[in-house]
C-alpha cells in the first residue's frame, strides 16, 4: 500500500528529516516528489489500483506479494478512502457493536468507526482504536474534511513505515523498497500502538496520556562516518494532562483538538 499527502494535510514530524539533513546528500536531490513516487509504485506494481486525489495526493494498493494471513483491502465510501492491511480477531464483535452487516470487511469497518468518531463520538480516537484486536496497519483519508488518519497495531505485526518526500510530503507504505526509494534516509518505522491524525501528529493509543518522542541515534559506518536514524517512542516518564471525555455533541474536530492541546 502507498499513501502520499501534501504537508498541509499530513505534516510529517520534523525529526523524520534529520537523517537526510545530516547525510552527505541533500534531501531535495535524493528524495522524490509525489508524481515520481506514484510512477515508481506503478512501475513496480503494474496491476495496482491508484487513486489520484486533489492537489496531487495519492493512495494506491497492490496485491503483489500479499500475505494470505495479512490481506490488503481498499474501500471508498462517501468520499472516505481506507486502505487496510492485516486482520482483526474481534471483527465479529465489532460489527455487532457498530450494527454492521456480516459482509463488512476490515477497511469498511474502519470507515464506519471513523465516521462515528467524526460525527457523534463521546470519546477520543485512542479509546476506539484500543478496541481493535489483531495484526493491522491502516491509512484513512476523508476527502471532504481533509482528515488523514493512520494507525499500527500494538505489536507492530505489519511492516509499516513513513517518511518525507523531496517536496515535503508525507509518505506511508508497507513496502520498505518504496519508502527507501521515495524518501531515502528521511524515514522511520511507524510506531506500533500509535495513531497519526491531521493537525495532531503521532499519539499512542496504548498510552494516550504520555507523549511520543523522537529518539535520534548515530552509529559509525564502514566509511568512517556516521549513520543517523530516528525512531519514535512513548515517554513513560512524562505524563500529559488527563484527556476529558466529552459529550455526544462532540465531533471529530473537537476530539482531535483535545489531544492536540494535551500534547503541547
Amino acid at each position: 500500500m502507498l499513501a502520499v499527502f501534501e504537508k498541509s494535510i499530513g505534516k510529517p514530524p520534523e525529526e523524520l528529516s534529520i537523517p537526510s539533513i545530516r547525510s552527505a546528500s541533500p534531501l531535495s536531490s535524493s528524495s522524490k516528489c509525489r508524481r515520481e513516487i506514484a510512477e515508481i509504485f506503478r512501475s513496480l506494481h503494474p496491476d495496482s489500483s491508484i487513486y489520484n486525489l486533489a492537489n496531487g495526493n495519492i493512495m494506491a494498493l497492490s496485491h503483489d506479494g500479499e500475505n494470505l494471513l495479512h490481506p490488503r483491502s481498499i474501500v471508498v465510501m462517501d468520499d472516505v478512502f481506507c486502505i487496510f492491511v492485516g486482520n482483526l480477531e474481534n471483527i465479529c464483535e465489532l460489527k455487532r457493536h457498530y450494527g454492521l452487516s456480516r459482509h463488512t470487511n476490515e477497511a469498511l469497518l474502519i470507515i464506519e468507526v471513523y465516521k462515528v468518531l467524526r460525527d457523534r463520538a463521546p470519546y477520543p480516537p485512542d479509546q476506539v482504536i484500543r478496541d481493535l484486536i489483531g495484526t493491522f496497519a491502516f491509512i484513512l483519508y476523508d476527502a471532504k474534511y481533509k482528515n488523514l488518519f493512520a494507525a499500527r497495531d500494538r505489536d507492530g505485526g505489519i511492516q509499516f513505515k513513513w517518511g518525507v518526500a523531496g517536496d515535503g510530503s508525507l509518505v506511508c507504505s508497507d513496502s520498505p523498497d518504496i519508502i527507501s526509494e521515495a524518501c531515502r534516509k528521511s524515514c522511520a518505522a511507524f510506531s506500533r500502538g500509535c495513531i497519526f491524525m491531521s493537525g495532531n501528529g503521532l499519539v499512542s493509543f496504548v498510552h494516550p496520556l504520555h507523549k511520543v518522542r523522537a529518539v535520534i541515534r548515530e552509529e559509525d559506518n564502514d566509511s568512517n562516518g556516521k549513520d543517523c536514524t530516528v525512531m519514535f517512542q512513548v515517554d513513560l516518564y512524562t505524563q500529559l494532562p488527563s484527556i476529558p471525555r466529552t459529550g455526544s455533541a462532540s465531533n471529530w474536530a473537537d476530539a482531535t483538538k483535545v489531544i492536540q492541546g494535551s500534547a503541547e
